[in-house]
């Protein structure tokens, strides 16, 4: 059934009354509209003989003639996470990592992390740079031993 179909009873008629007095007073009606209103008013039996008395009046408009308001949302917890499995650790070690980074700098333990392409660019700086870039191959020697790091397949270095 349509909304202006809806039968309405006094309170809705009282309530309309309400209102378009008040409109009256503010200035909005003239007494012969107003009293005109308020008899449609009370002889009204459905919305829809409501609606016309306040479709050129700005609000206060009776409640009851707004639109129907959209139900609130209901919370929905989120899924549950699956359980994080712990990324196995590397068969490489962290600490032979590292030394051989220190002791043999021109990126030996990035070779044995199996990161080649790495350990091709610390050589390759180092040969270029005649030894002054093995600094690079000792900080990451250092890092290695401190931080830990990743073997070429993602899984930590074992300590």
């Amino acid at each position: 059934m349509e909304a202006d179909g809806l039968r309405i009873g006094t309170a809705e008629r009282e309530e309309a009354a309400r209102l378009l007095a008040d409109h009256f007073g503010m200035g909005r009606i003239t007494p012969d509209e107003y009293e005109t209103r308020v008899t449609d008013a009370y002889a009204a039996t459905t919305l829809g003989d409501l609606r016309p008395l306040f479709r050129d009046l700005p609000p206060p408009h009776p409640g009851f003639l707004a639109p129907p308001q959209m139900p609130m949302p209901v919370y929905a917890p989120p899924p549950p996470m699956p359980y994080a499995q712990p990324v196995p650790y590397s068969y490489r070690s962290k600490t032979v990592a590292g030394v051989l980074q220190i002791v043999l700098p021109f990126g030996v333990g990035r070779f044995y992390t199996g990161q080649i392409g790495l350990g091709l660019l610390q050589l390759f700086v180092c040969v270029i740079t005649v030894g002054f870039g093995m600094i690079w191959p000792i900080i990451d020697g250092i890092v290695l031993l401190a931080n830990g790091g990743l073997d070429a397949e993602g899984r930590p270095l074992r300590p």
